[in-house]
């Protein structure tokens, strides 16, 4: 009998998962990704930040499944699904399937917002943070000397988005200034370094608990971070930050964390697709209408008595739906019946900085020192690789007792003729 063939579009903790659940099966196995590495997105606000080497949060692909004898790697790109030839359409060729996952997660969004788009900064990829942490070095650089009527736009943060990752880029980012600014830069003043962080919301953190969400905000403002909620970023020129109570901030440096968008191969009619490009599934994590088309992650849509409006779009999620599909092609495999998706929430957290951190577990939730240690341990646990675990850890170790990092190296690109080039986004 001929061996099935599963292709898996995304090497995220979605499709990653599924790929790693079903070496040593009986199937035939194909993960594509445009990427050959695995990128831990926690994390990559740490890499902006010079915190962390940019390979410490990233794995290569191959080198999981070195010796498997039934998954094989792909770097490419996928152009558009074929559900009724049952191929998909790369930018290395077409393959053919019996059963498909995709897990090709989200991107960046700017919500129509052309200029926001051109100018803003977004933190989606280990490339993005190489980006960013390019660019917060060198207006450090510039500002260093520079005329005092243009440090305000050097020195200006701002930072759209009060979720996770808009919270604890912003926190890091307080305390850059706090432990590294004076020791680098004597000539500028910590007083100088504006961090804002814009949220259209009430609140922060508005997938936690009001008491984290609370204490959130409550440890970021004691930080010096100034906190906007119920504003909008309206528009972005590069220079200045346009919002929607009527401020207009002086700024070279947007980040944008205020929203993402499910990235949807061509192919995918727009009858399963809700608000957001997500597709529908089913209790089993099929698309509508396709029994051989698997979606999870941040890409699937199912709607539950708990989630009325869809699961959230986390990596737990994600993983505890690649752990159902993997598991329900096994099944298969056996003849057994598949078994539904039922997501069972063991919590969520953030961190905003040195012994401040928030966690909500399903009955309490627990903020400071306690927490940010729990959040540390869940991070190194989830970690890629033994070797990029004890670099984070050792990274973290010398940053808890000196409160500083050497990473802070700008390595700025060289064309053929051997000239520097300038930074350019």
């Amino acid at each position: 009998m001929k061996a099935e063939k599963v292709v898996i579009v995304g090497g995220g903790f979605g499709g990653l998962t599924v790929a790693r659940m079903l070496n040593g099966s009986d199937y035939h196995v194909l993960l594509i990704d445009r990427f050959n590495h695995h990128q831990f997105q926690p994390l990559l606000y740490q890499v902006a930040l010079a915190g962390l080497e940019p390979s410490s949060v990233s794995f290569p692909l191959r080198a999981l499944f070195q010796g498997s004898k039934n998954v094989r790697v792909r770097m490419a790109e996928v152009l558009e699904i074929r559900p009724l030839q049952r191929q998909i359409v790369t930018t290395d060729g077409i393959f053919d399937y019996d059963y498909l996952v995709l897990a090709t997660g989200a991107t960046t969004n700017f919500f129509g917002h052309q200029r926001l788009q051109q100018n803003a900064w977004s933190l989606k990829s280990t490339k993005d943070a190489i980006s960013l942490r390019q660019h917060l070095l060198l207006m450090l650089e510039e500002a260093d000397g520079a005329p005092e009527s243009e440090l305000p736009g050097l020195l200006t943060i701002v930072v759209a988005g009060g979720g996770p990752t808009g919270v604890e880029l912003a926190g890091a980012l307080a305390e850059l200034r706090k432990h590294v600014l004076w020791r680098d830069y004597p000539e500028l003043q910590a007083s100088s370094m504006r961090i804002i962080l814009v949220e259209a919301g009430d609140r922060l953190l508005a997938a936690m608990r009001d008491t984290s969400s609370e204490a959130a905000r409550s440890y970021l403002t004691q930080m010096g971070v100034e906190v906007l909620t119920q504003t909008r970023v309206m528009d972005y020129d590069g220079r200045f930050v346009e919002l929607s109570n009527g401020n207009r901030i002086a700024s070279r440096t947007l980040i944008w964390t205020a929203g993402i968008v499910a990235s949807v191969p061509e192919g995918i009619g727009s009858a399963v697709k809700v608000p957001g490009n997500r597709i529908c599934v089913d209790r089993y994590c099929r698309m509508i209408g396709e029994e051989h088309i698997f979606v999870i992650g941040d890409l699937a849509y199912l709607e539950a008595p708990d989630y009325p409006k869809g699961h959230p779009q986390m990596a737990p999620v994600a993983i505890a739906q690649a752990r159902l599909v993997a598991s329900n092609l096994l099944r298969h495999q056996k003849g057994k019946s598949p078994k539904p998706f039922v997501y069972k929430n063991k919590g969520v957290m953030a961190t905003i900085g040195k012994h401040k951190a928030v966690v909500d577990l399903p009955w309490f939730s627990l903020r400071g020192g306690l927490a940010w240690f729990i959040w540390m341990a869940v991070h190194l646990i989830s970690l890629m690789g033994m070797k990029n675990r004890l670099f984070v850890f050792i990274n973290w170790v010398i940053a808890y007792f000196t409160n500083d990092s050497t990473l802070r190296l700008i390595f700025e690109p060289m064309s053929r003729n051997g000239n520097t080039a300038k930074n350019k986004k």
